[in-house]
């Protein structure tokens, strides 16, 4: 088949109770990865995924619940489509369910993985009421600036999520946000708006859970890459384990460049595929590029883009 799919997988945000119900009632395989995951880590995923719970908010159970489900839609998609990506890309997060999709690592060993990544990030945060906020509206080079000067008056805050045009996520101390959103309008944001989020994700004050998660990252990582992976630290292509220890550690401290990467390869591809709930990146790229944009989040979509991936071909 000719056809050039970029593979896509969304970040913490995009969950929601109920996600990957309709592939755990209608696969055997999708149960038995749940159960997978479940025996792995030790969380009831079932509880987890499907019944209300304060959990699934908490970034510990968040991103393996998120990687879970968007594994599961690739999985199947795979089994009904065999099609090799031009790249994988994932927003933040993400970026591990990509590195699950080309072969880079075993989906129920990711799971584990992201379960570590969520304790990590919330035990380098703990102590410090830290958050996240979205502004809108504005150009990267005016909140980047206001950022600059807001840290140099002492304030502890970070562009650290380039979503779209006009859409940047900052992280830091909550109060300290709280002192830039004022600030941010002033300069015209049509939003600044605190997220619901217990860490403060891509920037330095997560600087202490880059060392263990590049332990766990050695042990877990193959050097077996299908297609390659799209950094959020670089946004260019990685396909080697090297390069992934290399980066992955960095992607805890550094912005996430969705944008850039969408940008830099959309002229390489023919319609996106995004796994997971939620549609989000679906979203973010309506501004940055017009090819099609499939959604797989449930059985029906898995047919639909099946169905429309195949008369693109």
């Amino acid at each position: 088949m000719s056809i050039k799919c970029a593979f896509l997988f969304p970040g913490q945000g995009s969950q929601a109770v109920g996600m990957g119900q309709d592939f755990f009632n209608n696969s055997d395989i999708a149960k038995q990865m749940v159960a997978d995951a479940t025996e792995r880590t030790g969380i009831d995923f079932e509880n987890l995924l499907f019944e209300e719970n304060d959990k699934l908010e908490k970034t510990e159970f968040t991103q393996p619940a998120i990687l879970l489900v968007s594994a599961i839609a690739h999985t199947l998609f795979e089994n009904e489509m065999p099609i090799k990506p031009v790249y994988a890309l994932g927003h933040s997060l993400g970026e591990f369910s990509a590195l699950v999709a080309v072969g880079a690592i075993d989906a129920i060993d990711a799971v584990e993985l992201v379960n570590l990544r969520g304790k990590l990030m919330a035990e380098a945060c703990a102590g410090q009421d830290v958050g996240m906020m979205v502004s809108l509206g504005l150009e990267d080079k005016v909140v980047e600036e206001i950022c600059d000067a807001q840290r140099e008056a002492g304030l502890k805050v970070w562009p650290v999520n380039y979503n779209a045009e006009g859409q940047i996520v900052i992280a830091g101390v909550k109060s300290d946000l709280e002192v830039l959103a004022p600030v941010l309008k002033e300069a015209k944001a049509k939003r600044a708006m605190l997220l619901n989020m217990s860490v403060a994700s891509h920037c330095p004050l997560l600087e202490s859970a880059t060392a263990p998660l590049s332990e766990k990252l050695t042990e877990m990582l193959k050097d077996e890459f299908i297609a390659p992976v799209i950094s959020n630290v670089t946004a260019k292509g990685y396909s080697s384990k090297a390069e992934a220890l290399d980066l992955l550690p960095k992607q805890l401290v550094s912005p996430v460049l969705y944008k850039q990467s969408i940008a830099a390869f959309d002229d390489s591809v023919d319609c996106y595929v995004e796994f997971g709930h939620g549609g989000v990146l679906k979203g973010l790229n309506r501004k940055a590029t017009n090819k099609p944009h499939f959604v797989v989040s449930d059985m029906a979509s898995l047919e639909t883009a099946i169905e429309e991936i195949s008369k693109l071909g």
